[in-house]
């Protein structure tokens, strides 16, 4: 069975009762395995069985349901076409595309118009289905416009406007409602019939958006918080109409002849006031997206037939070469082929220090050029590059749901349905039991539960948490995969480290160089790395890398031969050089002069030590080790200060395993580990109890980061395994392990605060509403307070979202100045290196 998983942007939610309701009726179409929606996000995943489900399927769920799918039109012009079959052709080839909802195309204006559902399809790919149909696609009217934020600035305007109409009416409707309080008032505006004209415009205008909820939840049997706010409003309203056409009804009940217009139109006014200062609010919290997406350069310069010319990024191919000066933007992914340069990668990475590049290294694009021109070769472009994966993780991680989040769901889902019964049972008992008047009573209470229920601040509290944390990760180079992920990672109490390029380097480097009393170190390093330059292997590398980096003169090597398994042979000028393991001097029967005994201590500390002689008296050791990085050693002491156990796994011996241990700080060892036991070691500790997160670099720990509790992969460059991973750190730092559960801690801390007052506000103030005080402190709450009580639930909860944003990574300052590793901190890969070391 195949299937297809497709995100849909929803309005008209109103409410968290609102996510199970849509979350319902996309389950209940065939052929759709899980469906996943978020009120903060205001999206539906949806996953499906394409051979089932036609989209448009789904969106009808959506719109019976009462709610509306977001669709975009767009308009672009077409070139190549000559007759009305052309025209058919090309709406097959655009109706054909998934998210595709209505394409038609105007022969005469040579114009295709196609209405589509955006985060399924994009303009790029409907361009390239009218170049596969062999027509050309011209650039969009529109296609520098913002729609999603133009969207939100429409509705932000229309709250502002209603806001402004509500004050100027509910203010003087307020004072001519109570003459008794303001004398001052003109006789006019305390007539009944006056403040019944000054309410109406409100009540149905400004608080329409209320009924239109109410009434698609009533089309489908069911209730949300627009249902709450419309039978308070129309209750206080409706009452007061009664009032002054039938007011012997109401003096026969003993009610005095008060209007409660001032009630339902600055009730209407204060929720709408909090629904633009949340709408404000959860603007900010997409920032994160924004600033992504706004990385991005717009144009490229290429050479095409020997010329510079600028285009557009969309036209960028692999294959391109690009030419970027000082102080631009890389466009695109790819590798440079002339030049050298500084680039600050920290928009990507996190890290601010500059990274020299040079002709053969990688680029990654909207990364800054800083100082020398270069030219490079686009290798990824469009929705490859590593920003635009960037992007589309971090779009998934906010539009995914922690666990928490769910039982949220589930108890919301239930929570309209009970308020209303609250509501009326608190009517009931005061309507017969209450004090006189007690119609007045009983109006008022009812009113005032409906309006304090607050079901808004319990369908925030986790999806805004996570969207501003995981945009706060990403600004950091921590990208983090899913809500479920983020929750996860703060419960962890291990984690375990892949040894070979996640502690270490993942190259060997020269650690010691020892000589005897007749050689200085600079003599014997210019000996061993001239021997050594006609070696491949890796730690003959290391050796001549190491004299480069010292401006070492090197000198040519006769009559070289490899001796497998023992070293090399050499004539460096004019002497006999001889490099290699303990093997090769036993058999050529040279003395060591006590240069076995430092030898030993070496390969104690898991490093490979090889004899130097010439001719035939020892003149040295030198000794080769995967160096850790930089950062190992304080990564470890940080997560022993968060409580968490520190696990090495690793192929290597046993010995050369707790060297590298001892020098780290690790507290348990898993050595001898076969690549495919990984993940078997990764279950034995969760059998133990623990959970576990594992670090390792992405593909090579693939079915170990997936057993782990939270996988979290180490890359860097265009190559980093993004989907292999819970979490992905696009620095090689391992300091961001502990960022990224610090800011897990501090996400599920930021949600625990929201949920804990929005159960709290609501369990506490829904008693309150109902009149509980009144019988020992003679309190009751007016509805016009509920209704800013209310208000201020909902924001308070999106404004501690907020918070999130001044989250400084507990290891920044570290990484932003990094200390280089001491040579005492330096050790070694297997210990089998010395019999197999060819040199």
């Amino acid at each position: 069975m195949t299937e297809r998983e497709m995100t849909l942007s929803v309005g008209g939610m109103s409410c968290a009762s609102c996510v199970a309701k849509i979350e319902e009726a996309l389950r209940s179409v065939a052929g759709v395995q899980s469906a996943e929606v978020n009120f903060a996000t205001e999206k539906a995943s949806v996953r499906f069985d394409p051979d089932q489900v036609q989209f448009s399927r789904l969106t009808q769920a959506i719109e019976d349901a009462g709610y509306e799918v977001v669709k975009q039109k767009v308009s672009f012009g077409v070139q190549g076409m000559s007759c009305a079959s052309c025209v058919n052709h090309i709406e097959d080839a655009l109706r054909g595309l998934d998210g595709v909802l209505q394409a038609n195309v105007n022969l005469a204006t040579e114009k295709a118009t196609v209405e589509y559902l955006p985060g399924v399809v994009d303009l790029p790919a409907m361009r390239q289905a009218v170049a596969d149909a062999g027509y050309e696609a011209l650039a969009s009217e529109d296609e520098a416009v913002d729609k999603e934020r133009a969207a939100h600035e429409v509705k932000v305007r229309e709250l502002k406007i209603k806001i402004a109409l509500g004050a100027l009416i509910s203010i003087p409707v307020f004072f001519g409602s109570y003459p008794s309080l303001f004398p001052w008032v003109p006789e006019a505006l305390q007539n009944f019939i006056v403040l019944w004209l000054l309410t109406t415009p409100v009540q149905f205008w400004v608080g329409w958006q209320f009924y239109k909820g109410t009434w698609a939840a009533l089309k489908h049997k069911t209730t949300d918080m627009n249902t709450l706010i419309a039978v308070g409003t129309s209750a206080a309203y409706f009452y007061s109409i009664g009032l002054i056409l039938f007011p012997s009804f109401f003096e026969a009940e003993g009610v005095a002849r008060e209007v409660y217009f001032d009630t339902s139109t600055i009730i209407i006014t204060l929720i709408l006031l909090g629904r633009y200062l949340e709408a404000v609010a959860r603007g900010r919290t997409s920032e994160a997206i924004k600033k992504l997406i706004g990385m991005q350069a717009k144009t490229a310069r290429v050479i095409r037939s020997g010329k510079e010319e600028d285009i557009p990024m969309e036209d960028v191919v692999p294959g391109d070469l690009i030419v970027v000066r000082p102080g631009e933007k890389v466009p695109v992914d790819g590798v440079i082929r002339e030049g050298y340069s500084s680039l600050d990668e920290s928009m990507i990475t996190g890290e601010s220090i500059p990274v020299d590049k040079k002709a053969g290294d990688e680029v990654i694009g909207a990364t800054i050029n800083k100082t020398g021109a270069f030219k490079f070769e686009a290798t990824k472009v469009g929705k490859e590059t590593v920003l635009a994966q960037i992007i589309k993780l971090v779009e998934q991680a906010q539009g995914s749901k922690a666990p928490i989040q769910r039982l949220v769901d589930k108890v919301t889902s239930y929570f309209v349905p009970a308020v209303i019964a609250i509501a009326l049972i608190t009517a009931g008992i005061w309507y017969f039991w209450g004090p006189e008047p007690a119609l007045t009573y009983a109006l008022l209470n009812f009113v005032a539960v409906l309006i304090i229920a607050c079901p808004c601040a319990l369908g925030l509290a986790t999806p805004t948490s996570i969207m501003v944390g995981t945009g706060k990760g990403a600004e950091s180079g921590i990208l983090i995969r899913s809500g479920e992920a983020l929750e996860t990672a703060h419960k962890l109490t291990a984690v375990i480290f892949d040894k070979t390029g996640t502690l270490t380097r993942g190259e060997p480097a020269l650690t010691d160089l020892e000589a005897t009393d007749s050689f200085d170190e600079e003599r014997l390093l210019m000996l061993a790395a001239s021997a050594e330059r006609g070696s491949e292997h890796p730690l003959g590398e290391a050796i001549v890398r190491e004299a480069k980096e010292r401006a070492i003169e090197l000198f040519e090597a006769a009559d070289f031969a490899a001796l497998p398994g023992k070293g090399i042979f050499a004539r460096i000028d004019g002497h006999e050089v001889l490099v290699g393991n303990r093997k090769l001097m036993d058999e050529k029967g040279i003395s060591l002069n006590g240069l076995d005994e430092r030898a030993r201590r070496l390969s104690e500390q898991g490093k490979t030590p090889m004899y130097l002689t010439v001719n035939g008296r020892a003149a040295g050791i030198v000794a080769v080790a995967d160096t850790l990085k930089d950062n190992s050693e304080e990564a470890v002491r940080q997560l022993h200060r968060l409580g968490l156990k520190v696990v090495m796994i690793t192929g290597d011996n046993r010995r050369t395993a707790e060297a590298i241990a001892r020098q780290v700080g690790i507290d348990r060892v898993l050595a001898e580990v076969l690549p495919e036991d990984k993940a078997r070691e990764v279950k034995k500790l969760q059998e133990e109890g623990e959970v576990v997160g594992m670090v390792g670099d992405g593909i090579n720990d693939a079915p170990a980061l997936a057993q782990a509790d939270v996988g979290i992969a180490i890359g860097t460059g265009t190559d980093v395994a993004m989907e292999a991973a819970d979490i992905t750190l696009m620095s090689g730092d391992l300091r961001g392990v502990v960022n990224a559960i610090a800011l897990s801690k501090a996400t599920m801390g930021n949600i625990k605060q929201n949920l804990f007052w929005a159960y709290f506000y609501n369990s506490a103030l829904i008693p309150v509403a109902a009149g509980i005080l009144y019988p020992f402190f003679g309190i009751l709450l007016s509805p016009v307070l509920a209704a800013a009580a209310m208000a201020t639930s909902s924001v308070s909860v999106v404004t501690n979202a907020l918070r999130l944003r001044r989250f400084r990574p507990p290891m920044e300052s570290q990484l932003r100045a990094k200390a280089p590793v001491s040579p005492q901190k330096k050790i070694a890969v297997a210990g089998e290196e010395v019999a197999q070391h060819a040199g």
